[in-house]
């Protein structure tokens, strides 16, 4: 598996896209997945309680984590390498701390009571974000494990840090999208967007594009939001894949900001054009259930999607 690096994403080399490896190691839905800042590890968490780590490089399996006790969602990559914080599944509703390196837990953050919906690394330092069914909004310190502050919402929350880590932004009851200084935000939103509210589905998750400039909504259903990060506009509704298990499927960007990704429950991958809303293409993939997981690599032109099976993506030689 060869995966390159600078080349430049356009419709004819999105479309040439092809499974080139399929990974068989989860018994159950893979239930999160997020690649390391250097592109060259892919960590995965599912419902069979299992932390999995790949080599984007080399295209294998790294190794495999057990979280039997706790169970495991949400994981992400922190700023090293060799640590993840995850949400749980079983005992409580505390997010922990993991050294990947001895498989040890550096720390706990307690405070949730209800399931963790939401979690999100700052990309510059040791914040991090949570949002639970608890209808409350947690800031975090990787260094500590009391709370850094708290919001209470009046419903489930979405959210994530916008790519400079400056400000956040959290989607409430599915009709309002809120932005918040990270330096101030126990003054409140310094924006709020309100939007249609959503009659036949929720938001169940949020992120920024890479430019910064879109914010993107996924839902519980067969579609897709985009709205400009700085006005507030919707500017597309992306639609056409298939979710009728109703279940938080996710959509990502591309590191260009240009294409949105997202998997579908018929096992199919769709894409479209961030900017004028159209449909670049739909792969039929080796998924032989809902296609929850997408990602695309933030340094490698490779794509990941994971229903129970992972699957690593390249564009095909002749496009290259």
């Amino acid at each position: 598996m060869q995966i390159k690096g600078e080349m430049k994403l356009t419709e004819p080399v999105v479309r040439s896209f092809r499974v080139a490896k399929v990974f068989k190691e989860n018994t159950d839905r893979i239930n999160n997945i997020d690649f390391s800042p250097t592109g060259d590890t892919l960590i995965s968490s599912s419902e069979d309680d299992q932390i999995v780590i790949y080599d984007c490089e080399k295209g294998t399996q790294k190794r495999t984590v057990n979280s039997k006790k706790y169970g495991v969602d949400l994981v992400h990559f922190t700023h090293a390498k060799n640590t993840a914080i995850h949400a749980s599944t079983k005992v409580d509703d505390t997010i922990r701390y993991l050294s990947l390196h001895d498989n040890k837990y550096i720390r706990y953050f307690p405070g949730h009571t209800k399931k963790v919906v939401a979690l999100s690394m700052s990309p510059v330092d040791d914040m991090f974000l949570s949002g639970s069914m608890d209808k409350t909004l947690r800031l975090w310190d990787l260094r500590s494990p009391n709370c850094q502050g708290l919001m209470h919402l009046t419903s489930r929350p979405v959210a994530a840090f916008d790519p400079e880590g400056l400000i956040f932004a959290a989607g409430v009851n599915s009709e309002s999208v809120k932005l918040y200084d990270l330096r101030s935000f126990d003054k409140g939103p310094f924006a709020s967007f309100r939007l249609n509210t959503e009659k036949t589905c929720e938001w169940t998750g949020l992120k920024f594009s890479p430019d910064g400039k879109t914010i993107l909504l996924s839902t519980n259903s067969s579609i897709i939001r985009l709205v400009d990060a700085f006005h507030g506009n919707p500017t597309h509704t992306l639609t056409g894949h298939l979710n009728d298990k109703k279940i938080p499927l996710e959509a990502s960007f591309s590191p260009d900001s240009q294409f949105v990704f997202s998997g579908s429950t018929d096992g199919r991958v769709h894409v479209w054009h961030a900017e004028s809303g159209h449909k670049v293409c739909v792969f039929n993939a080796d998924h032989n259930g809902p296609v929850q997981c997408i990602q695309f690599n933030p340094k490698y032109m490779m794509l990941a999607s994971g229903c129970n099976n992972m699957a690593f993506w390249l564009p095909s030689e002749d496009n290259s």
